[in-house]
């Protein structure tokens, strides 16, 4: 593994070209130059169409939905860098697909998140920049180096602005036990106290909310997730909030909105305000929900492959 390149190149899957756009812009670099394209029984063509040999290359892709095409994308490019001989190929990866199955809950389970990783470490990448793995620990999978950038920060500061001479009616709320440590980060950096829904998950995808640990009443109430899926337990936790603990106002955060259906029916009938999400995932699906707001991610990660490149710390980003 060579330790660095002599110049930064950004390149695009297909995943989220825009924010690959905006990162590429941020650095003053214009985006490589590829095609990626698909033969007529699916197989996924890649071709690298200028020189990229001796250079740091940043792979941007998210590994969202359809999230086997795009993971196949980012592999391909990957091992296509590698063998134009990139002196640093690093797989900036803004959302990590695969990263909730990452342990075994009962016998014979995969871990798939360990296998994702085996296959981009295989593929070519040097190391990994992402951003909220859905389990931290799956850094640890990885036997290259690992970039964790936190969302929590950028959301941090946007609702510190919103709410700037209310702070005192704002109480965060974790949406289930398993968040709590990474909800009380973010409820320390904004001064509010905390407060966590103790649910029941009967099945997957499905949350029956059992109680409210914390006093919300009368309060604005900020919830606070790594991400949205089906916006099922998202939205039975805001219900709960207003019916069972009184809260006055539901707002509601999380760095990736996957938004799988029905997500945005379920948002929308919902007591949700509004829902703030970083733009790690490409924002076409809820860009025309008027409870959707997004924030953009793209000058964190420019600044990260800045400190990268230059072999400066990444650790002051996290502040």
């Amino acid at each position: 593994m060579n330790i660095h390149g002599n110049e930064i190149k950004i390149f695009s899957a297909n995943s989220n070209q825009p924010l690959a756009r905006e990162i590429a812009s941020g650095l003053g670099r214009p985006l490589g130059k590829c095609t990626i394209s698909s033969f007529a029984d699916g197989e996924i063509s890649v071709s690298i169409e200028e020189s990229v040999r001796g250079s740091d290359v940043f792979v941007v892709q998210s590994t969202s939905k359809p999230v086997n095409n795009h993971l196949m994308e980012m592999l391909i490019m990957c091992d296509a860098f590698k063998r134009a001989s990139a002196g640093r190929i690093t797989a900036v990866v803004p959302y990590f697909g695969y990263a909730r199955q990452d342990r075994k809950s009962k016998a014979r389970d995969p871990i798939s998140a360990k296998l994702v990783a085996n296959l981009i470490t295989e593929a070519g990448a040097d190391r990994v920049l992402t951003m909220d793995l859905h389990a931290p620990q799956i850094q640890g999978f990885f036997d290259i180096p690992v970039d964790h950038l936190l969302g929590g920060p950028s959301l941090v500061e946007y609702y510190s602005r919103l709410f700037d001479g209310h702070r005192d009616e704002i109480v965060i709320v974790s949406p289930d036990l398993g968040s709590v440590t990474r909800v009380r980060k973010f409820a320390e950096k904004f001064d509010a106290p905390l407060a966590i829904i103790d649910k029941r998950r009967p099945k997957a995808n499905v949350a029956e909310v059992m109680n409210i640990i914390g006093d919300v009443k009368g309060k604005k109430v900020i919830l606070v997730d790594d991400m949205i899926d089906t916006a099922g337990t998202l939205c039975q936790a805001a219900k709960a909030l207003i019916e069972v603990g009184g809260a006055k106002e539901i707002y509601a955060c999380a760095t990736h909105g996957v938004l799988s259906p029905p997500a945005l029916e379920r948002i929308e009938a919902s007591p949700i305000i509004q829902l703030t999400l970083l733009d790690t995932i490409s924002t076409e699906a809820g860009k025309d929900q008027p409870k959707i707001n997004y924030l953009p991610v793209a000058p964190v990660f420019a600044d990260a492959i800045e400190r990268i490149y230059r072999d400066k710390p990444v650790s002051p980003l996290f502040v």
